[in-house]
């Protein structure tokens, strides 16, 4: 018993001699004089070989690869484990077992190959999720990482670097069902990020709009204003399902449940951007009412774009009857495939810079602008091509009146796609709309002082025409242009009222104020309004920050004014952040993926906040694709 605990002993003491090259030093020093058994080469006709150091090897078996203890280098020991394990072999030749050693040499080889540290899987996972983030962002399928990401960029690398350092990139996991994963989580920790900003803003303002996509499922889309360090940040809130209907009641339904979800506090809600539908804005339960009774601060805002388009609608009878039949002309060339390319033909044949016409196009608020503008342009082309084909409206464009009616409504329109450009974007202050809207309003009354008296040079192309026909417009049209501008400045201000005076304060609290102007002001607050005004250093502060940035930082000082000044500028003055969400939604949502799950790939397509990937790396553990 004793001999055999002592064998036992001795055992263990080799196998951790063999992992711990220290431990193996330790026991040299206290035992010098003991005996490593040698492999020989003879052994190799019992199957096996030899692994470890030339000071102490040990057998591995070529067939089931185990490894035993130098102790059973012994002729008996080994041919006792072939006969127990691997008896049907007993009988074979040395040439046999130098075969098996030759595919045990090679596997050994390739695990060696394929062998990473723990330092190069991390790196594998940060390189998984920096892929799936660029394929989001660029609105891609989940199968283009594994079906063309990573064989081009094993292709580069292989013609770059070396076919070695190609074969490493196999162990980046980039499945479609990895990369969908992938996305969840950088969208959650985005939204993450995203929730403690808001949950930190004093103040937060929402814009909504609902369309639908491919599938005709409703889809409600939502972006959030907040300040965040000093600056005011837009950012991709949610888009979610309208299962059944879209009524006022299910659109806040489903806002309320994600608010109360996330523990978001409607009282900070300031501002709601909506684009003016009953369901939105019904007096009485619309979604604006609803969010109200919850937000009390809320102040709810037309989207100015759509106001815009509204306002420019009307127009005198005649100009809208040149409108309507310069459409029905494009139409009749553009709806007709031969028709569009034997016009295309004809323009190449003319050296014309356009070869094509434009279709119009109702629910684009740009269309008409552009499509008058380029019919006018090749106006002459037009008339050629109807010379030998029978259209009732093929003379109109040998009829100056028509003619210099289109090359206004082509000028007019430009002007409006310019200013309903100038009311898109980010970051725009209701004072930045009001600006624009008064600067239209003042331009169209200049415009028509000068139509009173035959100049017609704010029209760049009408008055080109007019000057290469050498003639006067007639009164009749005179007098519909006329009647147009008015009717423009008119509509613009009822869509468009001005601004309560009482609010001047905000966009330049440094210029001198009427008592009108600071009434809506409490007697401290005015107090506060005259020391801000005469501080020369903030002065040069507010001119070289933007008007809401400026407020955030004087909150410290000025409380009471920056609260007042930040709930008129929090707001979204237009629902085009929406729009955009809508256009990703459509490339997102394809007729060939229209059951993917598009929130988290819309979420990181949309926002500007990074997810936090070395801390999701660090989360992971790596499971090469297969």
């Amino acid at each position: 018993m004793d001999r055999w605990l002592l064998g036992k002993k001795k055992s263990t003491a080799n196998s951790i001699q063999d992992y711990n090259q220290d431990d193996h030093q330790d026991e040299q020093t206290k035992e010098p004089s003991k005996k490593r058994r040698q492999y020989s080469s003879e052994y190799l006709s019992l199957g096996f070989t030899s692994v470890g150091p030339d000071d102490n090897p040990r057998p591995v078996c070529v067939i089931c690869t185990e490894v035993l203890s130098n102790e059973a280098l012994k002729p008996c020991k080994l041919r006792r484990h072939l006969q127990t394990k691997h008896g049907q072999l007993l009988s074979k030749p040395k040439e046999f077992f130098e075969n098996k050693l030759r595919e045990y040499m090679t596997r050994k080889k390739a695990i060696q190959a394929t062998c990473v540290t723990g330092g190069e899987y991390a790196r594998a996972v940060e390189a998984s999720y920096k892929v799936a983030k660029l394929i989001a962002q660029t609105g891609k399928p989940h199968t283009i990482g594994e079906d063309l990401i990573l064989p081009a960029a094993k292709e580069m690398v292989s013609v770059m670097i070396d076919d070695k350092a190609a074969k490493k990139l196999n162990v980046i996991s980039l499945s479609d069902n990895t990369v969908k994963r992938r996305i969840d989580d950088m969208a959650q920790d985005v939204l993450k990020q995203l929730l403690a900003r808001i949950k930190s803003s004093r103040f937060f303002a929402l814009q909504i709009d609902e369309s639908t996509d491919i599938t005709a499922l409703a889809n409600l889309l939502a972006f959030v204003r907040y300040e965040h360090n000093g600056e005011i940040h837009e950012e991709f809130l949610f888009c979610k399902p309208l299962r059944s209907n879209t009524t006022a009641e299910a659109v806040f339904e489903v806002m309320n449940e994600f608010m109360v979800a996330n523990e978001i506090e409607w009282g900070k809600c300031v501002g709601l951007s909506t684009d003016g539908a009953r369901a939105m804005v019904g007096r009485l339960s619309g979604v604006v009412k609803r969010v109200k009774d919850v937000a009390p601060l809320l102040t709810p805002v037309h989207c100015s774009i759509h106001r815009e388009a509204l306002a420019t609608k009307t127009m005198p009878a005649n100009l809208k009857m040149v409108l309507d039949e310069a459409v029905k002309t494009v139409n009749f060339i553009k709806s007709r495939p031969l028709q569009s390319r034997l016009f295309g033909i004809l323009c190449a044949e003319m050296g014309s810079k356009h070869h094509q016409l434009l279709l119009h196009t109702e629910v684009r608020w740009l269309s008409r602008g552009k499509v008058l503008t380029r019919l006018y342009e090749l106006r002459d082309e037009v008339r050629v091509f109807f010379v030998d084909k029978t259209f009732e409206l093929s003379d109109r464009f040998c009829d100056f009146v028509w003619l210099s009616t289109l090359a206004y409504l082509a000028d007019i329109f430009e002007h409006l796609n310019g200013l309903n450009l100038s009311l898109q974007g980010k970051s725009v202050t209701v004072f930045q709309v009001q600006n624009k809207i008064e600067a239209s309003i003042k331009k169209f009354e200049l415009w028509d002082r000068r139509v009173a008296q035959n100049n017609y040079e704010s029209f760049d192309s009408l008055c080109d025409f007019l000057r290469t026909e050498e003639e006067r417009i007639p009164s009749v049209v005179a007098s519909s242009i006329s009647a147009h501008l008015q009717g423009l400045g008119t509509q613009l201000r009822s869509y468009f009222p001005s601004l309560n005076k009482q609010h001047n304060w905000i966009q330049n609290p440094f210029v001198s104020h009427d008592q009108e102007t600071i009434a809506g002001l409490a007697c401290r607050e005015q107090d506060n309004l005259v020391e801000l005004s005469c501080d020369s250093s903030l002065k040069l502060i507010f001119a070289e920050t933007h008007l809401a940035s400026f407020w955030m930082r004087i909150y410290a000082e000025y409380p009471e004014l920056a609260n007042k000044a930040l709930r008129l500028l929090m707001p979204f003055t237009t629902t085009y952040l929406c729009e955009t969400g809508f256009s990703a939604l459509v490339g997102l949502k394809t007729k060939y993926r229209n059951r993917l799950d598009v929130g988290s790939d819309l979420r990181l397509k949309l926002t500007s906040i990074q997810p936090d990937i070395g801390t999701l790396t660090a989360a992971m553990q790596h499971h090469p694709s297969h």
